[in-house]
C-alpha cells in the first residue's frame, strides 16, 4: 500500500470513528483493499468529507438556535477598531475558543454603552460557528429561571442542563434585583461551574460594588474569588456608543455650510 493510499484510508478511518461507526472504522479501507479496489477509496474518502460537513453544519444551526444570542451581535457588527489594541486583540484571541478547555472565564467591565454586551454576543457567536455550545442570558432573566426551578424543586435538573454549555453568558449582573433568594441561587450557579465550565459575565460594577448583588460580604467574597481564580479581565474604557455618535454628528454639523443671506 503507497504513502497516499495509507493517507487516504487513515482519514476514511478517523471519519467512520467521527460517526461513530466503530465496527467499519478499521474494515472499510483494509476491506476495499484486500478486494484489490484502492482506487475507490478517493471517492469513499469525498463522500464521508461531504457527510462531516453537512452534519457540521446541521449541528451549528442546533446550536444557534438553542444559544438565544441576539442575532445582530456579531463580530461583523462589533467595531473593534473603536477599542485599544490590547483589548480588540484580547477578544479575537478569546473567539478562537481556547480558553473553554480550560474552563477560563471572562469578566467585562465597563460603564453602560461600552460594548460589553455587544463584544459578549459577538464571541458567543464566533465560538457557536466553531461548533462551541453557547447560551446568553440576561443576568435577571437568568436569576428568574433558577428561583423558579428552585420554588419546584428543580434546580439541580436546571444546573445540569446549564452544565451542558460550554459557555453561559450572564449579561449585566449589576441588574439583578439583589434579594437574598437571588443572590443565592446565583451564587450556587457559580460554584456549581466552577472549575468545571466557562462563564461570561458582564458587569457595570466593579469587584468593590459587588457587595450590592450578593449582600453578605462573606458570600459577595466567595463569588468573587470563584469567578476571578481561572480568568480573563476585560475593561471596555472607552466612550459609550452614544457619545461617540454625539460627537460624530457634532462634528458633522459643524461642518456643513450655512445658508447664504440673499443681499
Amino acid at each position: 500500500m503507497s504513502g497516499a493510499t495509507e493517507s487516504v484510508s487513515a482519514r476514511i478511518e478517523s471519519r467512520l470513528r467521527q460517526f461513530h461507526l466503530t465496527v467499519a472504522a478499521p474494515e472499510m479501507a483494509l476491506r476495499l483493499s484486500q478486494a484489490e479496489l484502492d482506487e475507490a477509496l478517493p471517492v469513499v474518502d469525498e463522500v464521508l468529507t461531504l457527510e462531516a460537513e453537512a452534519r457540521r453544519e446541521r449541528r451549528i444551526v442546533r446550536l444557534r438556535k438553542a444559544a438565544d444570542l441576539p442575532p445582530a451581535k456579531t463580530m461583523g457588527t462589533f467595531n473593534l477598531g473603536r477599542l485599544p489594541a490590547h483589548l480588540a486583540e484580547r477578544i479575537r484571541e478569546l473567539a478562537r475558543g481556547e480558553f473553554l478547555e480550560r474552563a477560563v472565564n471572562v469578566l467585562a467591565f465597563g460603564l453602560p454603552g461600552v460594548g460589553k454586551s455587544h463584544a459578549a454576543c459577538a464571541l458567543g457567536h464566533a465560538l457557536v460557528e466553531q461548533g462551541h455550545s453557547v447560551l446568553f442570558r440576561p443576568a435577571y432573566q437568568l436569576v428568574q429561571e433558577l428561583l423558579a426551578a428552585k420554588r419546584e424543586a428543580k434546580l439541580p435538573r436546571l444546573l445540569r442542563k446549564l452544565d451542558g454549555c460550554e459557555l453561559l453568558i450572564v449579561d449585566d449582573i449589576a441588574y439583578v434585583k439583589q434579594s437574598p433568594e437571588e443572590a443565592e441561587v446565583l451564587f450556587t450557579l457559580i460554584a456549581e461551574r466552577y472549575e468545571s465550565r466557562s462563564l461570561l459575565i458582564s458587569s457595570n460594577l466593579v469587584f468593590s460594588e459587588w457587595e450590592r448583588i450578593f449582600k453578605e460580604p462573606m458570600a459577595t467574597a466567595a463569588a468573587i474569588d470563584r469567578v476571578v481564580h481561572h480568568s480573563v479581565i476585560l475593561e471596555f474604557d472607552v466612550p459609550s456608543y452614544r457619545s461617540d455618535e454625539a460627537a460624530a454628528k457634532a462634528k458633522t454639523t459643524s461642518k456643513t455650510p450655512g445658508r447664504r443671506r440673499r443681499g
